[in-house]
């Protein structure tokens, strides 16, 4: 008889093994050719089970994203914080960015959801969504600046997506399309402080000094 601990523990560990075998299929074989059977073969569960898991395999792709973002940064993503330089803040938000950025598993995993979007605009924008929930925290921190009188923007989500693409510029595209390596430290250095640099510059409220 089992006791109340070991079944939870055998299903963490068959859903552990259904995301790890996916990812190899998702990277070998690409989003298409891909198919719940040869995840469960090769996780070595059942196909129900897979499916006990994950209804779909666009959910299963998803909860990959997830679980590789989750495992970039060390703990949730920094809040805002009334009583530190706004810069230094930023590049903490930034540098957590391209953490995730330099892990090869979800590199390989984007290409997998461009190649796939590219087919089916449906689920481009789908992935997009999902893949846009994760950069929430950005938004939510320009805005909680904003209210704090600190930033100056009447559109937070325009302002963070412009931030992103300063970064995504030197650090995704490039190495997602064209196979350019990633970024070296001092060159993830270089952006993540330029980047905060030009963003302040357009949005940060300065104050006047005392006459």
């Amino acid at each position: 008889m089992h006791d109340s601990t070991t079944l939870p523990r055998l299903t963490d560990r068959k859903r552990a093994a259904v995301i790890e075998a996916a990812i190899d299929e998702f990277r070998a074989s690409g989003f298409d050719a891909t198919s719940m059977d040869r995840i469960a073969a090769r996780a070595s569960v059942s196909k129900r089970t897979v499916y006990n898991h994950f209804p779909s395999k666009e959910a299963l792709f998803a909860a990959i994203l997830q679980q590789l973002w989750d495992a970039s940064k060390a703990g949730d993503a920094p809040g805002y914080r009334a009583d530190q330089p706004l810069r230094s803040q930023l590049i903490d938000l930034l540098a957590q960015k391209l953490r995730l950025m330099n892990d090869e598993a979800f590199m390989s995993l984007a290409r997998v959801a461009i190649a796939a979007g590219i087919h089916s605009p449906e689920r481009a924008r789908d992935m997009v969504a999902r893949i846009g929930e994760r950069e929430e925290g950005l938004t939510v921190w320009i805005r909680a600046a904003c209210a704090d009188g600190r930033l100056d923007t009447p559109d937070p989500a325009f302002a963070a997506q412009q931030l992103h693409g300063l970064v995504k510029g030197f650090a995704f595209w490039p190495q997602v399309t064209m196979g350019q390596p990633p970024l070296s430290a001092d060159e993830q250095t270089a952006v993540v402080q330029t980047s905060a640099d030009m963003f302040l510059a357009r949005y940060e409220v300065r104050t006047k000094n005392p006459a």
